[in-house]
């Protein structure tokens, strides 16, 4: 006789349900998954949440929420639609960021008795954690002096009439799609079946706002003249299997930053990465 599978051997009920397959709603602004979006802060070990921010950039929060009543109103967020926003939404609770309790030293200490209340319950936390031996802190490392390359680390890419500040080189970039095992994807953007965009010198060019700049010609790898589909790939990080599969899920957040030629000046190139040397055989 075949077992029944809502019973255990005991005859005793099944209380755990089986698991669902994660989705992402169709009416979501972003395709990023909050699985695999928690983790826990380098510094104190405490648990932090990521979100996306409007700026498509990523923020640590504090996990719980807060009464708005005793937050200051500069470290006030609310989400919406699964994105942080750096304001209240006029209800009578909020997130807060991390760092503005994190008890790292280096932290800066917030003002507010409530703030620091809840610094100093993370800070017993990390104590505990560093006894017990679950969490070891990074031991702090000088700063290295930048040495020259040749290569451009993070260079920048033109791309949508905008220009992006990559967080790594061309051939690096990962996709962020997530596999049917929940897993990250391992292929890169970049693609030799694909067509690649091409280095080229264009003006650094002042953002809306700023200061005339100095004329100054800086390398940018060029993929204006991709079609749009295949701009829009890059421009979503995905790889060209996940790009022609809408429905798949996000399970990082894209690494692109709105160039800026003043905050990113350090990575202003005036000359194009030189190609790699051939060697002929001699006849």
């Amino acid at each position: 006789m075949r077992p029944d599978p809502a019973h255990h051997k005991d005859s005793n009920y099944r209380t755990a349900r089986p698991r669902r397959p994660l989705r992402v709603a169709a009416i979501s602004p972003s395709r990023l998954l909050r699985a695999g979006q928690n983790g826990y802060c380098r510094r104190c070990g405490n648990r932090i949440d990521i979100y996306q921010r409007a700026d498509q950039q990523p923020i640590a929060l504090h996990p719980a929420e807060l009464a708005a009543r005793h937050i200051p109103a500069p470290c006030r967020w609310h989400l919406s639609g699964g994105t942080a926003h750096p304001h209240g939404d006029g209800s009578a609770w909020c997130r807060i960021p991390h760092q503005a309790i994190c008890p790292h030293p280096a932290s800066p200490p917030q003002a507010g008795p409530y703030l620091e209340d809840l610094r100093r319950q993370l800070a017993l936390r990390t104590r505990r954690l560093i006894d017990t031996g679950a969490f070891t802190p990074a031991p702090p490392t000088p700063p290295r002096p930048a040495a020259p390359t040749p290569h451009h680390i993070r260079p920048a890419v033109q791309l949508l009439l905008n220009r992006y500040l990559a967080e790594s080189p061309i051939q690096d970039i990962r996709c962020v799609a997530q596999t049917r095992q929940r897993h990250r994807c391992p292929h890169t953007v970049l693609d030799p079946r694909f067509p690649a965009g091409q280095w080229t010198l264009l003006p650094t060019g002042p953002q809306r706002g700023q200061l005339t700049l100095p004329a100054q010609l800086m390398a940018v790898y060029d993929l204006g003249h991709l079609p749009y589909a295949e701009q829009l790939r890059w421009r979503t990080q995905r790889c060209p299997a996940h790009a022609a599969t809408p429905g798949a899920a996000d399970l990082a957040l894209t690494g692109w930053q709105v160039f800026d030629p003043l905050l990113h000046a350090a990575h202003i190139h005036t000359r194009l990465p030189h190609p790699p040397t051939r060697r002929h055989d001699k006849a």
